[in-house]
């Protein structure tokens, strides 16, 4: 008892300077854990990102090169049509020699000028499906011009999105390391810092 009849203070629970120290460097190492697992966390976000960029862009690729091989078909399906008009031309122009030679010189008739108007329209026919078929083979380099590009783009974002892995990576095995460490430094911390065991007689071990 004290003089004046109080308890005196206790001092079980004051920290010695090396504690205090041992507290702020522990803390300091929980901290930096948070902060490297927060970079690994973004750089995480960047590359789920580019990533996701890349997949749009791979699912554009793909309905270009669908829409370039439709356009392909329809000028083969154009220029197929050709060969069939052109043997129409002929059986006109047979029709139209036989005509001509049957008048001996005599005026030419309607149904000799009817069959060159009528080859001439299928000429104008064979023209416009070739004229057709240089179009749409047009359209479609232009969008196998815009797939090569796509892909550059879509190359560029997965080698971002690997790099930005690999930063993740880095910074999450130098947290896993600290996090050892610091967990380590706590439980020798702890062990040291512990009262003395009771023993079954009484006695005391550290």
């Amino acid at each position: 008892m004290a003089a004046g009849g109080g308890t005196p203070p206790s001092t079980s629970g004051a920290t010695t300077p090396l504690q205090h120290r041992q507290s702020r460097w522990i803390g300091q190492g929980y901290a930096d854990i948070t902060k490297l697992r927060e970079l690994a966390a973004k750089h995480d976000r960047a590359a789920g990102r580019m990533n996701q960029r890349a997949s749009r862009l791979n699912t554009r690729i793909e309905k270009l090169r669908h829409q370039s091989t439709v356009l392909r078909e329809k000028g083969q399906r154009a220029l197929a049509q050709i060969p069939e008009i052109e043997q129409q031309m002929k059986q006109h122009e047979r029709d139209i020699e036989a005509s001509t030679n049957q008048a001996g010189g005599a005026p030419v008739g309607s149904d000799v000028t009817n069959l060159h108007y009528r080859v001439r329209k299928l000429q104008q026919k064979v023209v416009d499906r070739q004229q057709k078929a240089r179009t749409l083979e047009h359209r479609a380099a232009m969008k196998t011009q815009k797939t090569a590009e796509l892909k550059v783009k879509v190359d560029r974002y997965l080698e971002s999105a690997r790099l930005e892995e690999q930063e993740a990576n880095a910074y999450r095995q130098r947290a896993d390391r600290l996090q050892l460490i610091t967990e380590t430094d706590v439980a020798a911390s702890l062990k040291a810092n512990a009262p003395p065991r009771a023993t079954d007689d009484g006695s005391r071990v550290p």
